[in-house]
């Protein structure tokens, strides 16, 4: 089982869907994967709606090692609006340079529970900026058994991104998200904040004790709250800092225009809220 929330600072408004909702939301972003009713409540809150993220269910296709670029950086790409113009004089030349090919992989979060360590990572793909890249990084992106978007045309002008978790030494990542970034991502600040709780063991139908998100750059502090009624506060650290992933933080991620987390809940509760404190 797994839940996601969206919210934003443009309005305090909300409201609820419901499952076909949230089915019909899924199939129209997939061209290309039959979901059907997606198995977990959503909430969309604020005025601002941005279309559903793509969260893989429990059984979704292992995500199949690929090499990665490591920690260089990645400067001056588009974010995810579609628009290039005058930013493209201060961008990487080659595609190679803007990981167009070659996804920039970050650690998110690692951690131990019962003895079995668990990590979360995520791949960020570069925009490509003709057909003939796009081409070519959907040929790539077969490596993941599926794809953000539903033709190699949608990826121009955009950077994608791969969600990842792992559960057991040896066991296979799982996706457990995939999307396009897109202006409305860029646009994140303030009290702006995307989750979803769901277990740590991909395999596991709950509980949901896991909560990924992401916030804007200007997020300093977010507050995960249990179902026991205690809570976790996650802060900011900045690019660079020498942190280790089993601190629950918000991180900064290699070619990403939002930043992340993730906190998890003790034992004997699950995921309740999060939202940003500070």
């Amino acid at each position: 089982m797994m839940s996601a929330d969206r919210e934003t600072n443009h309005g305090m408004t909300s409201h609820d869907m419901t499952n076909t909702d949230i089915a019909f939301l899924l199939a129209d972003a997939a061209d290309e994967v039959e979901i059907g009713i997606a198995p977990y409540d959503a909430v969309l809150r604020g005025g601002r709606r941005r279309r559903a993220r793509r969260w893989a269910l429990a059984t979704a296709t292992a995500l199949a090692l690929v090499g990665s670029a490591g920690t260089l950086a990645m400067a001056g790409l588009p974010g995810g609006d579609g628009s290039r113009g005058s930013h493209m004089a201060t961008q990487p030349s080659s595609a190679e340079d803007r990981h167009v090919y070659v996804p920039q992989r970050s650690t998110i979060a690692t951690g131990n529970d019962h003895g079995k360590e668990w990590w979360i990572t995520i791949d960020v793909w570069g925009a490509p900026r003709d057909a003939a890249e796009a081409q070519a990084q959907w040929a790539a992106m077969a490596t993941y058994g599926d794809r953000p978007v539903g033709k190699p045309s949608e990826l121009i002008g955009r950077k994608a991104f791969f969600v990842a978790r792992t559960y057991g030494a040896g066991a296979e990542p799982q996706i457990t998200m995939l999307d396009v970034f897109t202006h409305g991502d860029s646009n994140m600040s303030g009290s702006d904040i995307e989750t979803a709780s769901l277990p740590l063991d991909p395999g596991s139908e709950g509980p949901n004790r896991l909560v990924i998100g992401q916030v804007g750059k200007t997020a300093r502090t977010v507050t995960c709250t249990w179902k026991d009624g205690t809570m976790t506060d996650v802060r900011r650290v900045p690019a660079g800092y020498d942190i280790n992933t089993d601190d629950q933080v918000i991180r900064p991620v290699d070619g990403s225009p939002v930043n992340w987390f993730v906190c998890v809940a003790p034992d004997d509760t699950v995921a309740k809220e999060a939202y940003v404190s500070e």
